[in-house]
């Protein structure tokens, strides 16, 4: 059984089976050259079939394959089974879970579109699709503390579900900078030193002992911490 893929542009793809959305570009890798005939239904894929950074649907709900492993039988008659460390993209929680190796499992209606962060409100955090050009809003239970690296035109992708923004992916690093931090120590030259900084947005990080406030710096958007000067 072949699995299927969704492009950006909704058309679906056959040939491979869903990857992971890329950090940078959201695109997906390695997209296949020919298409689904139009009204085509997306093929379902089996527990067998899939492979890390897959994306699936399970009970009506978007997840992202973080590992897999095979128990094969060793007793005759013995069944299949498939371990999946799985993500909800809904509500981002991470667990384990067993199935069939025949089990089915259908595409995600999952679209990815770049965006740039406009500012944020009690209704939310407002992006602008750089496509249609329509405001896409997140609330803070879906941001979280990721709001911390949210500063304005940050230029992201936000994914959808079914239509719905259900989360957003930030490039590799973003600039921030320095709002506050204690000077260095005249004579502390200790190889590898650092001090705490607060950045613009409240988020706080390790620095090293040169770096002063009004500094831009560049953040590791998936670890938080210090990446250079900018």
């Amino acid at each position: 059984m072949v699995a299927a893929g969704r492009c950006m542009h909704g058309r679906h793809l056959r040939g491979q089976p869903l990857t992971a959305l890329t950090q940078s570009t959201g695109r997906r890798r390695n997209a296949p050259a020919f298409f689904l005939p139009r009204g085509a239904m997306p093929a379902l894929i089996e527990a067998i079939e899939i492979k890390r950074k897959m994306f699936f649907e399970h009970e009506g709900t978007p997840y992202h394959c973080l590992d897999v492993e095979i128990s094969k039988p060793t007793a005759r008659g013995g069944q299949t089974l498939v371990r999946l460390k799985m993500r909800n993209l809904l509500t981002r929680a991470v667990f384990d879970r067993t199935f069939k190796a025949a089990d089915k499992f259908s595409e995600p209606d999952l679209v990815t579109v770049p965006a740039a962060f406009l500012y944020t409100d009690a209704g939310g955090h407002h992006f602008m699709d750089q496509d249609s050009f329509e405001t896409l809003t997140l609330g803070a239970d879906v941001i979280g503390d990721d709001r911390l690296l949210l500063v304005d035109n940050l230029q992201v992708q936000i994914q959808k579900f079914n239509g719905n923004p259900i989360g957003v992916q930030f490039p590799p690093h973003v600039e921030l900078e320095v709002a506050h931090t204690e000077p260095a120590v005249r004579g502390d030259t200790a190889s590898g030193a650092t001090k705490l900084a607060r950045l613009e947005t409240g988020l706080e990080v390790r620095v090293p002992l040169f770096v002063k406030e009004g500094d831009r710096v560049r953040v590791h958007t998936e670890t938080r911490e210090f990446a250079g000067r900018a």
